[in-house]
């Protein structure tokens, strides 16, 4: 398995989809539940061949990425040939940009001493998107890109 296994409420949400796969594998719904019951191993493979194929399509699609923790923003733009980074930190410990009241004093404050910015940009790896996927185990979650182009256009 490439990725990871989708959760079952993924799963459940994909339900279509997951029969239209097991369509063109020609399952039935008789034999997948003959599979599942008699061969949960293949059951097992089945699913994680979908989830694989799940991950690829939402990753060849997703452009931008975003980690934000409680002093730090990782804002991800991921264009065709690199990952452009926008970075913000946040020197004052009494400020958490996960919670409303944290990130208020951030918009406020983006510009004063107690925050500091960096960017950078990386090239791939030979799999793009296995790159695109390690950031969102470590926390990324895929957005629209709003934070990041508007930092993209204060830093021009």
């Amino acid at each position: 398995m490439k990725y990871t296994r989708l959760t079952k409420q993924q799963l459940e949400e994909l339900h279509k989809e997951f029969i239209n796969f097991l369509a063109t594998q020609s399952i039935t719904a008789e034999e997948w539940e003959d599979i599942k019951t008699n061969k949960p191993e293949v059951a097992e493979d089945e699913v994680d061949v979908f989830s694989d194929l799940v991950w690829e399509g939402v990753l060849t699609k997703v452009e931008y990425l975003e980690n934000i923790s409680a002093q730090n923003m990782h804002l991800f733009q991921l264009t065709e040939k690199e990952m452009k980074l926008i970075s913000v930190k946040v020197m004052n410990p009494n400020i958490d940009l996960t919670t409303t009241e944290g990130f208020d004093w951030f918009k406020k404050n983006w510009q004063s001493d107690f925050v500091e910015y960096l960017t950078a940009s990386k090239a791939y790896t030979d799999d793009k998107n296995l790159d695109k996927f390690s950031l969102i185990k470590q926390g990324a979650v895929i957005t629209r890109g709003d934070l990041y182009n508007w930092f993209d256009k204060l830093i021009e």
